[in-house]
């Protein structure tokens, strides 16, 4: 039997509440029903967990080596305090965003995720839609199950795409081309991957999970240990979108990529997939903040659950956030439906944390929030 993975887990199983979102939704009929009764992201973690087939389960939810920094990721969140103020008029709230001359409407973007037909029939067109459905900015992966063209053609909103230079430069252009041609509006470069992480409770797994296609990359050896900040610059020669980024932790690096004329970073820690024990992303946060010194974009994942997280990675300097593993419990429960009821939930969490805290803009949510 499975251990509880978290203190809140842990509480739950003790009250015999366990089961209980799972239970709801058999009750209520086919995958999709009763959503309305799954309150919180962690509701869906619950649930998701009784409908992901067990190894798919294990790839999503998994870290490298000995899952430190996994837990690091989440835990860090629940030590930062918060200082509300009072009297403050939040009766209109404003979490419109400007990222690289888009608006969107709120600061919360789903991250880049691959293998998404393990969980749900459709993958990542079920899970492009349900961004859509929810007003969310979706990131296409370059191991997504389908071709960029097919995912973006599917999407009624904004998508950007995650891309990992390969070895083969010719094939990594024309893919470049491809996501821009297909109306991606950014680029995020995982950076943090010159190979692959210990995933141990992963590869216990791979033996349930079936081959898959992978449209988008070239063979199964498409990591590239060469590369350097160089192929950054060949990169942006060609490049018509804004070049982000994603994996940056060191604050050295990233007032390397500010010279380098990257248009934003993403601070990552790859989901705690790739090098353990290294700081949470919203620990590693601050610092890359204060050397990039507001001369492009910061936004960070890792561990985001509650909408007072969001607050918290606005307040230490992010411009915005992206969430991985909470949408993919929801395409696992209920497709797109299930995606955007998790974004709607942790959208208005986020407006209930700012109306408390009585921040009624962005622009209002600074260190001053923080205890």
């Amino acid at each position: 039997m499975a251990l509880p993975s978290s203190r809140r887990e842990i509480l739950m199983s003790a009250l015999g509440l366990a089961a209980l979102p799972a239970a709801l939704l058999r009750a209520q009929g086919p995958p999709g029903s009763g959503l309305d009764r799954l309150l919180s992201l962690f509701d869906f973690e619950t649930g998701a967990r009784t409908r992901i087939a067990p190894a798919a389960w294990e790839r999503i939810s998994g870290g490298a080596a000995d899952e430190i920094t996994l837990h690091w990721n989440r835990e860090a969140y629940d030590h930062i305090r918060l200082k509300p103020r009072v009297l403050v008029d939040v009766s209109h709230l404003d979490t419109r965003v400007s990222l690289f001359g888009e608006e969107l409407p709120f600061p919360i973007l789903l991250a880049p995720t691959g293998g998404q037909k393990f969980i749900h029939p459709e993958g990542e067109l079920a899970a492009v839609r349900g961004a859509a459905a929810a007003n969310a900015t979706y990131v296409i992966s370059s191991s997504a199950s389908l071709r960029v063209e097919d995912i973006a053609r599917t999407a009624a909103g904004p998508v950007w795409f995650q891309l990992y230079v390969q070895k083969d430069r010719g094939f990594t252009r024309d893919l470049v081309r491809r996501a821009e041609d297909s109306g991606c509006r950014a680029l995020c470069v995982t950076v943090d991957s010159p190979t692959f992480g210990a995933r141990n409770r992963e590869e216990r797994a791979r033996a349930g999970l079936p081959e898959r296609d992978l449209p988008n990359l070239q063979g199964r050896d498409y990591l590239d240990p060469s590369l350097t900040w160089k192929d950054i610059d060949w990169l942006r020669s060609f490049a018509r979108k804004p070049v982000l980024l994603k994996g940056i932790l060191n604050p050295d690096d990233a007032a390397t990529a500010v010279r380098a004329g990257v248009a934003g970073i993403i601070v990552s820690n790859h989901g705690a997939r790739n090098l353990d024990t290294v700081p949470a992303t919203i620990d590693a946060l601050p610092l890359v903040v204060e050397k990039v010194a507001g001369r492009v974009p910061v936004l960070v994942d890792g561990g985001i659950r509650r909408g007072t997280d969001v607050l918290k990675a606005l307040a230490r300097g992010a411009s915005a956030v992206q969430i991985g593993r909470p949408y993919l419990w929801g395409l696992g429960l209920a497709g797109a439906e299930g995606v955007a009821r998790v974004v709607q939930i942790l959208r208005r969490e986020f407006e209930m944390a700012m109306a408390l805290t009585g921040r009624p803009t962005l622009a209002a949510i600074d260190r001053s929030v923080l205890w």
